[in-house]
């Protein structure tokens, strides 16, 4: 049950962002549903390995380069998921 309301949540928040920011445009509440199951996915086996390949680079920015690696990753969704697309 808390999966299940876990997911709501994150599908309610990326389809709040696609309406809140200009350049991301979701189709439905569905497709915003399948992009949290995507950065869900993508956060779990992508982003770890990345974080270590960039741990030097992270080090020197202080951290402010994994904002860099979670665009990354948004824009790795979005060419996946139909109806999910980052214009800028």
């Amino acid at each position: 049950m808390k999966l299940v309301l876990n997911l709501l949540l994150n599908g309610f928040a990326v389809f709040v962002a696609g309406y809140l920011l200009p350049g991301i445009i979701i189709d439905s509440f569905f497709t915003a549903i399948i992009v949290s199951i995507g950065l869900g996915i993508v956060n779990t086996f992508i982003k770890p390995i990345l974080l270590l390949f960039t741990l030097p680079l992270t080090v020197v920015t202080l951290g402010l380069f994994i904002f860099v690696i979670n665009g990354l990753l948004v824009l790795l969704v979005s060419t996946f998921i139909p109806g999910f697309k980052v214009q800028s």
